[in-house]
């Protein structure tokens, strides 16, 4: 099929090649000064792997023609100027997050930002193995990136898809079902306090709510015995900096472990070291 003229060309290059079709346009004219004709200015819109990409690639620069210098940049290049910018609006634990998340960019990183779909986004999400939070932080960044984009004239609006990516059918392969204690098993735990002093911080970390690392890095300068309190003051988000209150019921607990030691952190080995999760195998 003829294409009209000004359109531009569709050409495939030889050998073998991962994007053999390139997708060409006149960007203007310049004499010949040796042949004394005048020559069309060509330049290249992109290559692609097959020639009906190459075909939409240029059908989509005569409905919205753009910047083809502006359309080399890659996705780490965007990721870095917009970073460059948004990051010293915001908290390190984002900062971290958003990290994080372009790590799992890297199939795309190197591509050009005008040639990445919906599938390539998709993609990421569903070779992650990550957990909702996570790929929920993905997809919040992938947002923030694509509308840096369509502000900067890289995209036009219509290309960006982030909202219609899907991060609920994908998760963490190896996340843990976990569910509550029930009754019955809250109930055998007391049952057996006196037997395991270690028993007793299980206790502890079903009545206080907390997760297990703040418990086992909480120290005693931020435990309040006789007001009942204690404060975390390190967690994975802002939000978890938080005061939390000590059930009277195991309050005990908490002056036990508070005056069994001189260990700075409340929970400790019985050598009076810091306990970790690599102890818990030989103390229950």
């Amino acid at each position: 099929m003829k294409l009209p003229n000004g359109y531009g060309s569709v050409y495939k290059s030889s050998g073998k090649r991962r994007c053999p079709y390139r997708a060409i346009v006149t960007e203007g004219w310049q004499l010949d000064k040796d042949a004394g004709k005048w020559k069309q200015k060509r330049k290249t819109v992109g290559y692609y792997a097959t020639k009906n990409d190459a075909m939409v690639a240029l059908a989509e620069y005569n409905k919205s023609p753009f910047d083809l210098e502006t359309s080399k940049i890659t996705f780490a290049e965007i990721y870095n100027r917009w970073s460059d910018e948004h990051f010293p609006t915001i908290s390190d634990s984002n900062i971290k997050g958003y990290k994080a998340s372009y790590k799992l960019c890297e199939p795309i990183t190197r591509k050009r930002f005008v040639d990445i779909t919906l599938d390539d986004l998709q993609y990421l999400v569903d070779v992650s193995g990550k957990n909702t939070p996570t790929l929920r932080k993905l997809k919040s960044m992938l947002g923030l990136v694509f509308k840096y984009a369509v502000i900067h004239d890289i995209i036009p609006p219509d290309r960006n898809k982030v909202q219609y990516l899907d991060i609920k059918k994908a998760g963490n392969p190896n996340a843990y079902n976990r569910t509550r204690f029930s009754k019955q098993e809250i109930s055998t735990l007391w049952n057996q306090k006196d037997g395991n002093i270690y028993i007793n911080v299980v206790l502890m970390l079903i009545y206080s709510g907390v997760r297990i690392s703040e418990l086992l890095d909480l120290k005693k300068e931020n435990v309040n015995i006789k007001e009942r309190w204690f404060d975390v003051t390190a967690s994975k988000t802002d939000a978890g900096i938080r005061k939390v209150p000590i059930n009277k019921k195991v309050l005990p607990f908490f002056e036990y472990w508070y005056n069994k030691n001189d260990c700075e952190y409340l929970i400790s080995t019985p050598e009076g070291e810091h306990f970790g999760y690599r102890d818990y195998s030989g103390a229950l």
